[in-house]
């Protein structure tokens, strides 16, 4: 297939390395440091104690790249009016493009089951309409992603979970399409484990518990993950985890997962820094509407008394914003 990874940091370059060592025609939107790098030298992923190279064709202009079969989105939600305003040269007559990115997505209202209460306003997530006009709802594939990896040099990627790279792909009405059998069997074929979904809806909340309830706090704490296991944050997580559960099962969506399993003293953290602590370290715009603010708008629009929540979105935005990460 020809498969064009657009924003090939991190996430992308991980799965842009695996479907080019898979045989297919892989291209990567890239900037700056990180592009000029893939172009002298190509894209590296280093793998738990294997290393490997790949020759992908690389811009930082959709232009030169030509349509593909299928576009694979790993910017950011916030960073997604880049993707709007130059994925046209990309899209073939048919081609999809795949979203992967953390919290609500913007196409979250599309496809929503009747079974299933309203969602909030969520023009927030894509502003002035800006990516149902240029991708469409027919297009758009939805995606939740299990992986952590770090850019450790331009060009180079570290995958810091070689067994645990997962990328979950669905119709935003759920249908059962060719199109997803066929992109779950390019992404298997890669070494990209990819389950099958009946409600991709589902994938986005259970993926969303650990940033909104947990990621959150390692950000206003500023401590990695292992900060979670002593006694009063792990409190304070429970709680915020409870709350959560209750705004997805309030819109249907009943999550198989419980305070006492997620932050339980079976739990192992990792010594890893989350992504949106590492924004903010490093000083890039933050994902606070998709992770934070967009799912207390649906425990509003619900009318679920969330306290905790409502206090991490409080602290979270005022630390985002003073920093200038953030645009409330």
């Amino acid at each position: 297939m020809r498969i064009c990874v657009f924003g090939a940091g991190s996430i992308g370059g991980n799965f842009a390395t695996r479907l080019a060592l898979a045989g297919n025609e892989v291209s990567v939107v890239v900037r700056g440091a990180h592009l000029e790098a893939i172009k002298a030298r190509g894209l590296t992923m280093l793998s738990g104690d294997k290393t490997f190279n790949v020759t992908v064709k690389a811009s930082d202009r959709p232009e030169d790249l030509g349509p593909q079969d299928v576009v694979i989105s790993t910017m950011k939600a916030c960073s997604l009016s880049g993707l709007a305003e130059t994925v046209a040269p990309l899209l073939g007559k048919e081609t999809p493009v795949v979203f992967v990115q953390n919290g609500i997505p913007w196409w979250y209202a599309t496809g929503l089951g009747a079974a299933r209460p309203p969602a909030p306003d969520l023009s927030r997530l894509d502003p002035g309409g800006a990516l149902a006009k240029a991708v469409g709802h027919a297009r758009t594939i939805g995606a939740v992603v299990t992986s952590s990896n770090h850019v450790i040099e331009p060009g180079v990627v570290r995958n810091i979970s070689p067994d645990r790279n997962t990328l979950w792909v669905g119709e935003t009405d759920d249908t059962q399409s060719p199109r997803i059998e066929r992109l779950r069997a390019t992404l298997i074929a890669a070494g990209i484990a990819s389950p099958a979904t009946r409600d991709i809806r589902y994938d986005v909340w259970h993926k969303l518990m650990a940033n909104l309830t947990g990621s959150t706090l390692c950000l206003l704490l500023a401590q990695p993950t292992t900060i979670q296991a002593t006694p009063m944050i792990n409190r304070l997580a429970r709680r915020a985890h409870a709350e959560a559960l209750a705004v997805a099962a309030a819109h249907g969506v009943a999550l198989d997962d419980s305070p006492d399993v997620r932050y339980g003293p079976k739990r192992v953290y990792p010594d890893h820094r989350p992504s949106l602590l590492q924004d903010y370290e490093y000083g890039r715009p933050m994902e606070i509407e998709s992770i934070v603010r967009a799912p207390v708008a649906f425990a509003r629009t619900a009318g679920i008394d969330t306290p905790t929540l409502d206090a991490i979105e409080a602290l979270s935005v005022s630390k985002a914003t003073s920093k200038g990460l953030y645009a409330a």
